[in-house]
Protein backbone atom coordinates (compact mmCIF):
# COMPACT_ATOMS: atom_id res chain seq x y z
CA UNK A 1 0.00 0.00 0.00
CA UNK A 2 1.17 3.44 -0.98
CA UNK A 3 1.48 5.72 2.28
CA UNK A 4 1.60 8.43 -0.61
CA UNK A 5 -2.03 8.23 -0.99
CA UNK A 6 -3.62 6.84 2.22
CA UNK A 7 -4.37 9.10 5.09
CA UNK A 8 -2.34 7.76 7.97
CA UNK A 9 -3.46 10.93 10.26
CA UNK A 10 -0.91 10.22 13.46
CA UNK A 11 -0.71 6.77 12.51
CA UNK A 12 2.90 4.99 14.43
CA UNK A 13 4.70 2.36 14.85
CA UNK A 14 6.30 2.07 18.41
CA UNK A 15 9.14 -0.14 19.58
CA UNK A 16 9.29 -1.02 22.20
CA UNK A 17 5.92 -0.99 23.23
CA UNK A 18 5.11 -0.04 26.83
CA UNK A 19 4.55 -2.23 29.20
CA UNK A 20 1.07 -2.31 29.48
CA UNK A 21 -1.25 0.20 27.38
CA UNK A 22 -2.56 3.82 28.76
CA UNK A 23 -0.21 3.34 32.12
CA UNK A 24 3.47 3.38 32.17
CA UNK A 25 5.32 1.30 34.79
CA UNK A 26 7.56 3.03 37.50
CA UNK A 27 9.84 2.05 40.49
CA UNK A 28 8.06 2.76 43.81
CA UNK A 29 10.28 5.81 44.37
CA UNK A 30 9.27 8.59 42.21
CA UNK A 31 12.56 10.19 40.67
CA UNK A 32 13.66 13.33 40.13
CA UNK A 33 13.34 15.04 36.81
CA UNK A 34 15.66 17.96 35.71
CA UNK A 35 13.94 19.20 32.31
CA UNK A 36 16.26 20.54 29.44
CA UNK A 37 14.26 22.78 26.97
CA UNK A 38 15.31 25.80 24.82
CA UNK A 39 11.63 26.29 22.83
CA UNK A 40 8.06 26.17 23.29
CA UNK A 41 7.73 23.09 25.61
CA UNK A 42 5.65 20.60 23.70
CA UNK A 43 7.40 17.92 25.15
CA UNK A 44 7.83 19.42 28.53
CA UNK A 45 3.93 19.63 28.49
CA UNK A 46 3.77 16.10 27.53
CA UNK A 47 6.22 15.14 30.54
CA UNK A 48 3.80 17.14 32.92
CA UNK A 49 0.86 15.64 31.34
CA UNK A 50 1.85 12.10 31.85
CA UNK A 51 3.07 12.90 35.37
CA UNK A 52 -0.49 14.79 36.18
CA UNK A 53 -2.34 11.32 34.78
CA UNK A 54 -0.54 9.21 36.58
CA UNK A 55 0.95 7.31 33.75
CA UNK A 56 4.37 8.23 35.22
CA UNK A 57 4.90 8.63 38.45
CA UNK A 58 8.10 11.37 38.66
CA UNK A 59 8.60 14.85 40.14
CA UNK A 60 9.78 17.66 37.63
CA UNK A 61 12.37 18.88 40.04
CA UNK A 62 13.12 21.87 37.60
CA UNK A 63 13.31 23.33 34.47
CA UNK A 64 16.47 24.66 33.41
CA UNK A 65 15.74 26.88 29.44
CA UNK A 66 18.13 28.67 28.07
CA UNK A 67 16.59 30.95 25.29
CA UNK A 68 14.97 34.57 27.04
CA UNK A 69 11.09 34.40 26.15
CA UNK A 70 10.87 30.60 25.74
CA UNK A 71 7.10 29.60 26.05
CA UNK A 72 8.21 26.70 28.10
CA UNK A 73 8.91 29.26 31.13
CA UNK A 74 5.44 30.04 30.79
CA UNK A 75 4.03 26.09 30.97
CA UNK A 76 6.63 25.53 33.87
CA UNK A 77 4.79 28.76 35.70
CA UNK A 78 1.55 27.15 34.90
CA UNK A 79 3.02 23.44 36.55
CA UNK A 80 4.40 25.11 39.20
CA UNK A 81 7.44 24.27 38.45
CA UNK A 82 10.68 25.95 39.55
CA UNK A 83 12.68 27.16 36.11
CA UNK A 84 15.71 29.00 35.74
CA UNK A 85 17.35 30.75 32.63
CA UNK A 86 20.61 29.82 31.97
CA UNK A 87 21.56 31.77 28.77
CA UNK A 88 24.42 29.91 26.79
CA UNK A 89 25.47 33.73 25.69
CA UNK A 90 26.56 34.42 28.70
CA UNK A 91 29.14 31.63 29.07
CA UNK A 92 32.58 31.47 27.02
CA UNK A 93 32.26 27.96 25.89
CA UNK A 94 30.01 24.95 26.47
CA UNK A 95 31.67 23.29 29.25
CA UNK A 96 30.94 26.83 31.42
CA UNK A 97 27.04 26.47 30.66
CA UNK A 98 27.01 22.67 31.49
CA UNK A 99 28.97 23.41 34.78
CA UNK A 100 26.34 25.94 35.77
CA UNK A 101 23.54 23.46 34.52
CA UNK A 102 25.06 20.64 36.73
CA UNK A 103 25.06 22.82 39.49
CA UNK A 104 21.64 23.56 39.72
CA UNK A 105 20.87 20.04 39.04
CA UNK A 106 22.41 18.91 42.02
CA UNK A 107 20.82 21.95 44.05
CA UNK A 108 17.66 20.81 43.16
CA UNK A 109 18.57 17.07 43.86
CA UNK A 110 17.19 16.20 40.41
CA UNK A 111 18.44 12.35 39.67
CA UNK A 112 17.69 11.97 36.23
CA UNK A 113 17.97 14.86 33.35
CA UNK A 114 15.45 14.74 30.63
CA UNK A 115 16.45 16.98 27.45
CA UNK A 116 12.89 17.82 26.39
CA UNK A 117 13.55 19.90 22.70
CA UNK A 118 17.19 21.32 24.38
CA UNK A 119 18.80 22.68 21.72
CA UNK A 120 22.49 22.59 22.95
CA UNK A 121 25.25 19.87 22.72
CA UNK A 122 26.39 19.07 25.79
CA UNK A 123 29.90 17.87 27.24
CA UNK A 124 31.71 15.73 29.19
CA UNK A 125 31.03 17.83 32.06
CA UNK A 126 27.11 16.85 32.19
CA UNK A 127 27.31 13.32 30.81
CA UNK A 128 29.70 12.01 33.22
CA UNK A 129 27.96 14.13 36.69
CA UNK A 130 24.76 11.80 35.17
CA UNK A 131 26.22 9.10 33.63
CA UNK A 132 24.10 6.70 32.21
CA UNK A 133 20.67 9.40 33.35
CA UNK A 134 20.20 11.76 30.84
CA UNK A 135 17.94 11.09 28.23
CA UNK A 136 17.27 13.08 24.76
CA UNK A 137 14.14 13.18 22.26
CA UNK A 138 15.37 13.54 18.62
CA UNK A 139 13.06 13.88 15.51
CA UNK A 140 14.24 11.12 13.78
CA UNK A 141 14.65 7.02 13.46
CA UNK A 142 18.37 7.16 14.75
CA UNK A 143 21.19 6.52 13.65
CA UNK A 144 19.47 8.12 10.12
CA UNK A 145 19.47 12.12 10.78
CA UNK A 146 21.74 12.92 13.14
CA UNK A 147 22.03 16.66 14.71
CA UNK A 148 20.09 19.95 13.62
CA UNK A 149 16.87 20.08 11.03
CA UNK A 150 16.44 16.11 11.40
CA UNK A 151 13.23 16.59 9.55
CA UNK A 152 14.59 18.25 6.39
CA UNK A 153 17.16 15.72 6.25
CA UNK A 154 14.45 13.29 6.15
CA UNK A 155 12.15 15.03 3.13
CA UNK A 156 15.77 15.59 1.54
CA UNK A 157 16.53 12.11 1.83
CA UNK A 158 13.08 10.78 -0.04
CA UNK A 159 12.66 8.47 2.91
CA UNK A 160 8.94 6.96 3.04
CA UNK A 161 9.27 6.67 6.61
CA UNK A 162 10.35 8.88 9.54
CA UNK A 163 10.56 9.25 13.53
CA UNK A 164 11.23 9.95 16.77
CA UNK A 165 13.74 8.30 19.14
CA UNK A 166 14.45 8.33 22.81
CA UNK A 167 17.83 7.60 23.92
CA UNK A 168 20.46 8.05 26.59
CA UNK A 169 23.49 10.84 25.58
CA UNK A 170 27.01 10.00 25.40
CA UNK A 171 29.58 12.52 23.97
CA UNK A 172 28.97 11.52 20.57
CA UNK A 173 25.67 13.58 19.29
CA UNK A 174 22.52 11.56 18.98
CA UNK A 175 24.58 8.30 19.12
CA UNK A 176 23.70 7.34 22.70
CA UNK A 177 21.73 4.10 23.03
CA UNK A 178 18.00 3.83 22.17
CA UNK A 179 14.95 3.68 24.48
CA UNK A 180 12.41 3.61 22.30
CA UNK A 181 11.47 4.81 18.91
CA UNK A 182 8.12 5.48 16.78
CA UNK A 183 8.19 5.39 13.19
CA UNK A 184 5.86 7.83 11.32
CA UNK A 185 4.94 7.04 7.53
CA UNK A 186 6.10 10.24 5.28
CA UNK A 187 3.14 11.27 2.96
CA UNK A 188 3.56 12.70 -0.61
CA UNK A 189 1.93 15.95 -0.08
CA UNK A 190 4.16 16.31 3.42
CA UNK A 191 6.32 19.59 4.34
CA UNK A 192 8.31 19.70 6.77
CA UNK A 193 5.96 21.54 8.97
CA UNK A 194 3.04 18.80 8.26
CA UNK A 195 5.66 15.94 8.94
CA UNK A 196 7.40 17.68 11.85
CA UNK A 197 4.23 18.33 13.72
CA UNK A 198 2.90 14.32 12.91
CA UNK A 199 6.45 13.26 14.67
CA UNK A 200 5.81 15.44 17.72
CA UNK A 201 2.24 13.92 18.51
CA UNK A 202 4.53 10.39 18.59
CA UNK A 203 7.17 12.22 20.44
CA UNK A 204 4.72 13.45 22.92
CA UNK A 205 3.13 9.75 23.23
CA UNK A 206 7.04 8.01 23.79
CA UNK A 207 9.06 10.52 25.89
CA UNK A 208 7.00 10.19 29.55
CA UNK A 209 7.14 5.89 28.30
CA UNK A 210 10.39 5.43 27.51
CA UNK A 211 11.44 8.13 30.82
CA UNK A 212 9.85 5.57 32.54
CA UNK A 213 11.43 2.66 31.28
CA UNK A 214 14.72 3.76 31.85
CA UNK A 215 14.17 4.65 35.36
CA UNK A 216 12.91 1.23 36.30
CA UNK A 217 15.66 -0.66 34.76
CA UNK A 218 17.85 1.26 36.84
CA UNK A 219 16.09 1.14 39.74
CA UNK A 220 15.23 4.84 40.41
Amino acid sequence: MDPGNVDLGSAALVSPLPHSPGVVNSPVNSPRLGILASGSGSNFEAVMQAIAQGQLQAEAAVLIYNQPGAKVADRAHQWQVPSLLLNHRDYGDREGLDRAIVATLHQFGVQWVVMAGWMRIVTPVLIEAFPQRIINIHPSLLPSFKGIRAVEQALAAGVRIAGCTVHLVVADVDSGPILMQAAVPVLATDTVDTLHARIQVQEHRILPAAIAQAVASQGG
